[in-house]
């Protein structure tokens, strides 16, 4: 197993860790980075004291807790320093007992065989003794990141994972110094169409999971304030956009006063849509989506614009056809284009760029 590196992220571990690191040597892993995250108990600091004489075992300190984020992205820029030549990737274990040494085996299999992917080890949460609040969460967090980023992840909370040297450096400046850095790893990946690969694992819950320092309300709001970010941001575009549409087209039917009327609406309806757009444009790419992509994404834009005004002229008439009033069918056509607008636009304009 000396084809990658272990990195353990910790804070105020028991001495089964010691057990644990043990195992793990035994069965071949020769070399694990641990992160002694801030503990501040005797017994835990005693943990990592014994673990600093093993051959086996580098240990980096945070003088204070830091977050399991930091700690990662810590443990990945000392790798690539000073480990990345002799390696292959890391696979990455909690040190709270969750991670059976047999599954370790299988993430380091599975890392070696799929060299361009991240490999995530899955549990099935509708086994018996999954917390319910851990059942819950996990369930909500993979109906909505399949619904906004695409991809089936089916366990969106692990920590046993496995990153091939080539991910590795665009991981440690991803966002997040907590639990919410896990999340943006995913994110990341699906947004640039990173191949992930599960492997399925023991479902292992100590004591209804009692050793985690996840903390459930301030933690998992981080985390989907994190998954609802881009949409969001999306949102707010789109609004911006429209008020900018509604202010310029106020503006030019003002200028164009002495205008016949089908003139003045129609040239004022243009002008505006067209600066209006490329406000949305320039935020979209820039400020929502973040894309890096440098051409096309300009005519794909306004491919886009222009089928969707139609789509949403389109619709609005056949609704109207069936007995609605106009007005509520313009609002439901351009809720449900607006939708698909985003999935578009995240996956075929403003996609990233491996």
């Amino acid at each position: 197993m000396n084809d990658v590196l272990i990195v353990i992220p910790s804070l105020n571990p028991t001495a089964e860790l010691l057990e644990y690191v043990d195992s793990l040597i035994k069965n071949g892993f020769g070399k694990i980075l641990l992160i002694d995250d801030g503990s501040n108990k005797d017994e835990s600091k005693e943990v990592f004291n014994k673990l600093e004489n093993y051959e086996e075992c580098v240990i980096l300190r945070h003088a204070v807790n830091m977050g399991k984020g930091r700690a990662l992205k810590d443990a990945f820029n000392y790798y690539q320093l000073y480990f990345a030549d002799s390696y292959t990737g890391i696979v990455t274990v909690d040190s709270d007992g969750q991670h059976c040494v047999e599954d370790v085996i299988k993430m380091t299999e599975a890392l070696n065989e799929n060299p361009d992917s991240l490999i995530l080890g899955v549990r099935d949460f509708d086994r018996d003794n999954v917390p319910f609040k851990s059942k819950f969460g996990n369930k909500i967090t993979k109906f909505v990141m399949k619904l906004l980023y695409g991809g089936n992840i089916s366990d969106t909370q692990t920590g046993l994972r496995g990153i091939p040297n080539k991910l590795i450096n665009s991981y440690i400046t991803l966002f997040g110094e907590r639990f919410e850095y896990e999340t943006t790893m995913l994110i990341e990946s699906l947004q640039k169409k990173i191949n992930i690969h599960e492997v399925k694992i023991r479902t292992i819950y100590i004591n209804d999971n009692s050793e985690t320092h996840f903390k459930p309300l301030q933690d998992s709001l981080k985390i989907y304030k994190l998954i609802f970010g881009t949409f969001f941001k999306y949102l707010l575009s789109s609004i911006s956009s429209a008020l900018i549409d509604f202010l310029f087209f106020g503006l030019f039917v003002s200028l164009l006063h002495n205008f016949d009327l089908a003139v003045k609406i129609g040239v004022a309806t243009v002008l505006a849509r067209i600066i209006s757009s490329i406000y949305n444009y320039t935020v979209n790419k820039n400020i929502v989506f973040k894309s890096n992509k440098k051409r096309s994404t300009f005519i794909k834009y306004y491919i886009l614009f222009f089928l969707q005004m139609c789509c949403s002229a389109a619709g609005v008439y056949l609704i109207c056809r069936i007995g609605l009033p106009e007005f509520w069918s313009k609002v439901i056509i351009d809720t449900v284009l607006f939708l698909i607008s985003f999935q578009i636009q995240r996956i075929w304009i403003f996609s990233k760029e491996v």
